[in-house]
């Protein structure tokens, strides 16, 4: 069993982070760790404070691990020093555990029982870092190895989209003996593994060591194929006995209704995030860098937070982060959030402690350009947000204008859903009012032998419930081919978490 006096005996200890002058000079891992046995030495010490408690909240899918992560089996592992045995119990549940153990935001450590009560306890046992080392572990001890099928269906299924959703089923489907094609319109493989999440959150270098993973399996891969142009539905239909859908939900959100919008230097989130990358990739300087300038970012959320480290590692003159929500308390409240669901406190990134300021409850009101079209500043204004009966808000000025210097905007206000594409209409699927695509108990959409999953079946999301949904997926399409299936199925399609229903 676990140790029962661990958390009274061990503080809680989360990884040190490498400098802010360091590291805003590079794209590495803002976590480099040079001495991994010394970290596996501390990890192991922070894994004694789980106490194996009678309900384990961390892996329920409601208000924990969407996965259903074994977590106090593998702390437990790790305590004792075993490191192989706990990979096995943490890929049993998780295809890409080193994804989510640097960029999940880890609701199973809001839901631990050690986060009731801070004071008392000293909070959540470091979940993410434990298992982060135990993925980087696998992989240097090499523990993680293809898992190749010894038997074939004869039946093949393509999976539209190569993010965490696709490339989860694609694995599971794999392994469970079909003909996997995975189809991806951009360039590289990943999806917003690869072209939204800045390298020095997650090197790209993790996502095709999973990559190469695959190919030995047997998974395909074909890039640059927009499916429903470049492969039409008919050649679809004609080749593959099932399709997966993980499109993602790509569609912006924008405000285009704001005053000098149209001005050159605004931009969505997405067309910084997404060439930043690719010049990590070795793809030439991106046109749009925020090198010397003051950069304004709109959207107080995840993807506001990539763009500010993005822009500080990019040598921006300054840069301010817009939120038109008041600013949330660093304790949890529990009227207001309960444990264990997801506490609304005020989060810091790694960025965020790099530099660069907050500002809560303003508004953009307008942009303004210099003589030749660039915008130079934007007009503020203190707002309050007020919702009607039905819950929709508006936001509403209160306070006097005011102006800031602005040479970048980024809109990072979130996602609608999926994108218009002729895939769809050809499938003859329309996406709910969520922008999303509705499906079955099974993953089953209205077309026949078409399954969806992901943040194209749920909206804009966090990568473990895209790896959820994968491996929830793969398991109605393999009843669908097989009319049985072995596969795991973490999670229900109509499943959200306990915060948000």
């Amino acid at each position: 069993m676990a140790d029962p006096h661990g958390f009274l005996e061990v503080d809680k200890a989360e990884a040190v982070p490498r400098p802010v002058y360091e590291r805003v000079n590079d794209w590495l891992d803002v976590y480099a760790d040079s001495d991994p046995l010394k970290e596996d030495q501390n990890v192991s010490e922070q894994a004694r404070r789980c106490m194996d408690c009678g309900i384990p909240f961390c892996h329920s899918g409601t208000a924990g691990c969407p996965l259903g992560n074994l977590i106090p089996e593998w702390n437990d592992l790790v305590r004792r020093g075993r490191w192989d045995v706990a990979s096995d119990r943490l890929h049993a549940t998780n295809n890409f555990p080193e994804f989510t153990g640097k960029i999940c935001p880890a609701p199973c450590e809001s839901a631990c029982v050690l986060s009731i009560s801070q004071a008392t306890t000293g909070g959540s046992v470091t979940i993410k870092r434990i298992e982060k080392t135990i993925a980087e572990d696998a992989w240097r001890e090499g523990y993680v190895r293809p898992q190749t099928s010894k038997t074939t269906s004869g039946k093949s299924v393509a999976v539209v989209g190569s993010g965490p959703a696709g490339l989860a089923a694609a694995q599971q489907l794999t392994r469970a003996g079909h003909a996997v094609t995975v189809f991806e319109r951009d360039d590289r493989l990943g999806g917003l593994l690869r072209y939204g999440i800045p390298e020095y959150k997650l090197q790209k270098s993790d996502v095709d060591r999973r990559l190469a993973q695959m190919r030995e399996e047997g998974t395909e891969f074909v890039t640059g194929c927009n499916v429903g142009v470049d492969l039409t539905v008919p050649e679809l239909r004609e080749r593959f006995d099932a399709v997966v859908l993980a499109l993602g939900a790509l569609k912006a959100r924008d405000n285009t209704a704001v005053p000098g919008r149209g001005l050159r230097g605004v931009h969505l989130a997405m067309e910084h995030l997404v060439p930043a990358n690719k010049e990590c990739e070795g793809d030439g300087p991106t046109p749009i860098s925020a090198h010397g300038k003051h950069v304004v970012i709109i959207g107080g959320g995840d993807t506001g937070a990539d763009c500010l480290g993005t822009a500080h590692r990019q040598g921006a003159a300054s840069v301010t982060q817009l939120d038109y929500n008041p600013e949330l308390p660093e304790e949890r409240d529990d009227d207001r959030s309960p444990w264990p669901t997801w506490p609304l406190i005020l989060r810091s990134s790694s960025a965020h402690v790099e530099g660069g300021e907050r500002k809560y409850q303003v508004a953009v009101q307008r942009f303004i350009g210099d003589e030749k079209g660039n915008v130079a500043a934007m007009v503020l204004a203190e707002v309050t947000v007020e919702r009607d009966d039905d819950g929709r808000r508006t936001i509403v000025p209160i306070g006097d204008e005011f102006e800031l210097p602005c040479e970048l905007a980024l809109f990072a206000i979130g996602f609608e859903g999926v994108e218009d594409m002729e895939l769809l209409t050809d499938l003859e699927l329309a996406t709910n009012r969520r922008g999303a695509l509705g499906c079955g108990s099974d993953w089953q959409t209205d077309a026949p032998g078409v399954f969806v999953c992901g943040d194209a079946h749920r909206g804009a999301s966090l990568v473990v419930w895209a790896i959820a949904e994968g491996r929830a997926a793969a398991r109605g399409v393999d009843e669908f081919l097989m009319g049985a299936s072995d596969l795991p199925s973490p999670v229900h399609p109509a499943a959200l978490p306990l915060s948000v229903r």
